[in-house]
């Protein structure tokens, strides 16, 4: 299975190609959405769409994997982070593929083994998870997280722990 995941943010949208099941994965891409300051909200929503439906055209994943919504203090955070979600839904939607969510805590507990795992321990557990010769910058390490727990998810013995769902 080829799965696409992502780490939604205005200024810096991880993701990652993965592609294999539960027992092996490899990683075929990976990297940040990076969005200097000066470009409106708009705009960045717009190029993260976009970027995401070329990553889509390009790899033709069967499935995507997002971040779910997490608990925020801010209102304003969390408008922002919900619409950093959309930009990727919708190109995911236009391609008629499955999304499923994960919450960042069962994310990290089922890559690192701990829910609190910081960003350092998830970078560098995908990297000897999946084998890289580099860490990889945090947001592409956290979409690469998400897509190896949706494999994982894909295994029965796993699917309770990470609690998939569908968007």
């Amino acid at each position: 299975m080829r799965t696409l995941g992502i780490d939604p943010a205005i200024r810096s949208t991880g993701y990652a190609i993965l592609e294999g099941d539960h027992s092996s994965a490899r990683a075929l891409d990976y990297g940040v959405i990076t969005i200097p300051p000066r470009i409106p909200q708009s705009g960045a929503l717009e190029a993260i769409c976009t970027h995401t439906r070329n990553l889509i055209e390009k790899w033709k994943p069967d499935e995507v994997a997002i971040e779910g919504i997490i608990y925020v203090q801010s209102h304003r955070t969390a408008i922002s982070m919900g619409a950093a979600r959309a930009a990727p839904l919708i190109a995911a939607a236009q391609f008629g593929l499955t999304v499923y969510e994960y919450s960042p805590k069962k994310v990290k507990k089922a890559i690192v083994g701990k829910g609190t795992a910081d960003k350092n321990q998830v970078a560098f557990m995908i990297r000897a998870l999946l084998g890289l010769s580099e860490t990889p910058p945090s947001d592409a390490a956290d979409a690469m997280a998400i897509a190896l727990a949706h494999l994982q998810a894909s295994d029965p013995r796993r699917a309770t722990i990470l609690d998939r769902r569908k968007v």
